[in-house]
């Protein structure tokens, strides 16, 4: 008994829990250390479970423990190096100043020299040099700042140094188009050997790409590549994990990464729901300290100081730092016509009632949300037709309503008697543009409606993808929009095209149809037309369509909440400013029937007889 340690410390199977193995003179101790760990969970006599996470939170709790204790050694590489970069920080943290930053920009210089070859600005040099600093890191730069290239160099200084030999990006699916690009710029006639995973991993791979969706189910393999040689793990918009351990996402990422030698995030949208989110991205890089930092940071409640505090553990770069031309930003709201308006109110009173039936029912509350969202762009796109995604055809000019309908009845045909004023509105504005030469994207939440506005638009040869575009389609309509003369728009749903895409440089001006709660979702998809590259001249329009008195009030409301929020704790004024967009008068509320059937010439509406 006297040759085995009174406590062994090792990863459970698991590698987001730790087991902690008693020796049995010392199992009663073990069951009295329990209660002070809130995952704890006793296996057996002198057997114990615990949350990696809670682990490294409460890890003080085990200096109390009057014998030996012996660690796995690879939990205590990942244990040393949180509390080496605890410490490299904690100073600092308490009195607001930066880390020292460890290497000069004469050493950058150095290390670029050996094969690397993008330039990088002076915000994306500040950027690297402080993420060298310290073992691990978080890079909350505004979208489009080069985050990407950053990382690249990043890997590459460390690749250099012997610290780190492969990398393993998890991003969304529209991200890799980004890593492909920055590979190829930054190691010209020499790339890294790039592979995508989908299930089966390349030994010989020195960067490695695989989609937040393929993590769950793959966690074995992807284990395996990390630990056959030194990895940096990256989660490229990394706030798709923003749910930590609570969602399969956060449960994966978590589980792999005590397994990589560095980690890292990179996010311009870090808390787009509040400080929860904030402390399960710094959970995962720091387990334990990042989480109890960002709390004690929030606590007092003063957002700014709360910026200053958490200020050594990221990097950001702001839309300021880039130095971009304006970008003019303003809300067109709109009147409902009578039968859309009294549709609207009939499901309302329906919504609320089946709200009132269903407390605390996420997936029922939902479903509403939904319904109304699509119902403030037009109650027909709730009809159902051959096919839910069938396009809604429109009458030009509109039919009357039968007198005595019911509003079933007028819902079923609403298309024929009242155009949707968003549709109408947004006709005009791409028409417009399009008379200028500019090319317009057009962004909502639902495939029924991108369908009616591919129909709507027939005119100005719009580009469509949405998630149910196949991947080499989506290739094909991103590259008609950017290079096709006689494509004129480009529709998508943030959720597809939110991230990772540059359109810069093909298009500078984009409506939105319709909004959710999705605050991080709705800021990366802003910047899908606004971020480096913009030549000084380049005018931006941004332009949100809200229906009066309908839910995408609430939205509205609500996004500006969380986007003060999230500006208040980067401390960025661009971010704060997002929350209050001028009011414009609509536009296209001008056109009068004449112009309507004009443009809309050719389409399939049916005029009346």
């Amino acid at each position: 008994m006297s040759g085995s340690p009174a406590l062994r410390i090792e990863f459970g199977s698991d590698s987001s829990t730790v087991i902690m193995r008693a020796r049995a003179d010392f199992a009663d101790m073990l069951r009295n250390l329990a209660p002070r760990f809130r995952t704890a969970t006793l296996l057996g006599p002198g057997l114990l479970e615990v949350g990696l996470d809670d682990l490294m939170a409460n890890i003080l709790e085990l200096q109390h423990w009057p014998a030996d204790v012996v660690w796995s050694t690879d939990l205590q590489r990942l244990v040393e190096g949180n509390l080496a970069d605890a410490n490299a920080v904690t100073g600092k943290l308490d009195d607001g100043e930066e880390p020292q930053l460890l290497i000069g920009d004469d050493e950058i210089e150095w290390l670029f020299e050996q094969g690397w070859t993008s330039p990088l600005t002076d915000c994306q040099r500040r950027d690297v040099r402080k993420l060298l600093s310290m073992n691990h890191g978080a890079n909350f730069s505004v979208p489009g700042a080069g985050k990407t290239r950053v990382t690249l160099a990043t890997f590459h200084a460390l690749k250099l140094r012997g610290r780190v030999d492969r990398l393993l990006v998890v991003a969304p699916k529209s991200a890799f188009e980004a890593w492909r690009t920055e590979n190829a710029e930054s190691y010209a006639g020499s790339p890294l050997h790039m592979h995508v995973f989908e299930g089966v991993a390349d030994s010989a791979a020195d960067l490695m790409v695989a989609t937040y969706e393929r993590l769950p189910g793959n966690r074995a393999v992807l284990a395996r590549w990390l630990s056959q040689r030194r990895a940096m793990l990256v989660l490229d918009e990394a706030h798709r994990m923003k749910l930590g351990d609570l969602g399969a996402y956060g449960s994966a990422c978590i589980a792999l990464s005590p397994l990589a030698e560095r980690r890292m995030i990179l996010t311009g949208t870090p808390a787009p729901n509040g400080a929860r989110d904030l402390e399960n991205l710094m959970g995962f890089v720091w387990p334990g300290h990042g989480r109890q930092v960002v709390a004690r940071a929030l606590a007092g409640g003063d957002l700014r100081s709360a910026s200053e505090a958490l200020r050594p553990l990221y990097t950001r770069t702001t839309k300021a730092d880039l130095d971009l031309p304006p970008v003019s930003m303003g809300i067109r709201r709109l009147l409902m016509p009578p039968l859309h308006d009294e549709i609207y109110r009939a499901l309302v009173g329906e919504m609320s009632a089946r709200a009132a039936n269903s407390p605390g029912d996420f997936e029922a509350m939902g479903r509403i949300v939904m319904y109304l969202l699509m119902a403030a762009t037009s109650p027909a796109l709730l009809s159902v037709g051959a096919s839910r995604y069938d396009p809604l055809v429109y009458r030009v000019p509109p039919l009357e309503a039968p007198a005595n309908a019911s509003l079933t009845e007028v819902l079923a045909d609403l298309p024929s008697y009242e155009f949707s004023p968003k549709y109408r509105e947004a006709l005009g504005i791409v028409a417009e543009n399009a008379s200028k030469g500019r090319k317009t994207i057009v962004w909502t939440n639902f495939v029924r409606s991108l369908n009616t506005l591919k129909a709507m638009l027939r005119e100005f040869n719009p580009a469509l993808v949405h998630g149910g575009v196949a991947d080499a389609d989506r290739v094909l309509e991103l590259d008609r929009f950017r290079n096709d003369e006689s494509c004129w728009a480009l529709l998508s749903n943030p959720a597809t095209l939110g991230e990772g895409i540059s359109l810069h440089h093909a298009c500078h001006d984009a409506v939105y149809i319709d909004r959710d709660f999705a605050a991080g979702r709705y800021m990366q998809s802003l910047d899908r037309i606004h971020r480096l590259g913009l030549a000084p001249d380049v005018r931006t329009n941004i332009t949100v369509l809200v229906t009066a008195e309908t839910i995408d009030e609430v939205v509205e409301h609500r996004l500006a909440m969380k986007l003060r929020f999230m500006g208040a704790v980067l401390d960025d004024h661009d971010v704060q400013e997002l929350a209050d967009l001028a009011e414009e008068p609509a536009v296209a509320g001008g056109l009068d029937m004449a112009d309507l059937q004009s443009i809309m010439g050719h389409l399939d509406a049916k005029p009346s007889r």
